[in-house]
């Protein structure tokens, strides 16, 4: 008897937890990643790589267009496994995002301008410079749990969840027309036009 119960409630809970991966599976669709954050009708959202040399050309015109129309810039870390440098340089972020989001974007775009000099091998003095030039101190280990590459790592697992294929991926998002949530922004060009057709709707 003991024996069948156990089976049983072991049954349940693969049951139970079948269904829990499928339900956070279901929520991991466009129309829940791309939306503007809490307050916001129209914002940019990015997914880039910093190893990326298209992102490293994108990211100055996306946060221009973002101080343009004073809407909000929400980037995502997509780093490709091509790139050997670039997961490493998303923890890296992530750090000097827990100081403060504003000095994790400076990171960001800081590796952009250096990133035709940064190697594997050396991508750790960037880190140690740029944080001695803002006074922040940059620990021998980053992430002794691995919170900052579970970050990463969902991050990652929300770009695959709506099918992501290259970097940089931009969107606008509104949630002005519900019919048209989102706009892909495929040539750097047709950023502001964009832009004003969705504050447009």
């Amino acid at each position: 008897m003991k024996t069948v119960l156990k089976s049983s409630v072991a049954v349940v809970f693969v049951m139970l937890f079948a269904l829990a991966a499928s339900v956070c599976a279901a929520q991991d669709t466009p129309e829940t990643v791309l939306r503007p954050p809490k307050g916001a009708q129209v914002a940019i959202v990015i997914f880039e790589d910093l190893e990326c040399p298209m992102c490293r050309r994108t990211a100055p015109l996306v946060e221009q267009a973002g101080r343009d129309y004073k809407i909000p810039v929400v980037r995502h870390d997509f780093p490709l496994p091509m790139h050997p440098w670039s997961y490493q340089a998303a923890v890296m972020a992530r750090y000097f995002d827990t100081h403060s989001k504003a000095l994790g974007n400076d990171f960001r775009d800081y590796i952009f301008q250096n990133q035709l000099e940064i190697t594997v091998q050396n991508l750790r003095g960037f880190g140690e410079k740029f944080a001695a030039d803002r006074k922040v101190d940059f620990p021998f280990v980053i992430d002794p749990n691995g919170k900052l590459a579970a970050e990463v790592n969902a991050d990652r697992s929300l770009g695959q969840a709506i099918h992501l294929d290259h970097t940089p991926t931009v969107y606008i998002v509104s949630s002005r027309n519900p019919s048209k949530p989102y706009v892909e922004v495929r040539d750097n060009s047709q950023l502001y036009s964009t832009i004003d057709a969705m504050m447009k709707d």
